[in-house]
């Protein structure tokens, strides 16, 4: 949808967010965004603070993480479970829910597989291994 344009991604983050504040009506990926804003409040008033937050690199050297990655890891997850793609991944998290005892939790938990498997796909410059994220996950849940 935004392909590579990072700023037009979080702007998009902004005007959910501002849209659902306001009261005004929101499509349903706004929704999504929200629902997801919503479990993190801690992200709330970089929401709330100028655009020029936009711009700002958020740098793991320096302790950071970022708030959009994170958002946008949790929107991730929410897709493939929703579409089971890859197969076998509603199965997955149905059981880290029930590990863990809560859906955002498991999606945390889940989300360290997932960024594992982004980040050696993109320093190997190929697809990610859709088998190795499942199995990833299947160790989280002592498989």
């Amino acid at each position: 949808m935004f392909g590579n344009d990072r700023m037009a991604m979080r702007r998009y983050f902004y005007e959910a967010w501002r849209k659902s504040r306001a009261g005004e009506a929101l499509i349903p990926l706004q929704q999504i965004i929200v629902a997801v804003i919503r479990q993190h409040p801690e992200y709330h008033p970089l929401l709330e603070s100028d655009e020029e937050t936009l711009e700002r690199d958020f740098l793991p050297d320096h302790g950071e993480s970022n708030p959009f990655l994170h958002m946008g890891m949790h929107i991730t997850l929410q897709e493939q479970i929703g579409t089971d793609r890859p197969p076998g991944i509603r199965g997955h998290y149905q059981q880290a829910v029930a590990k863990w005892g809560d859906s955002h939790q498991a999606e945390h938990q889940m989300m360290e597989c997932l960024g594992k498997i982004l980040w050696e796909a993109q320093r190997d410059n190929r697809m990610p291994d859709e088998q190795a994220y499942l199995e990833c996950i299947g160790k989280l849940l002592g498989r």
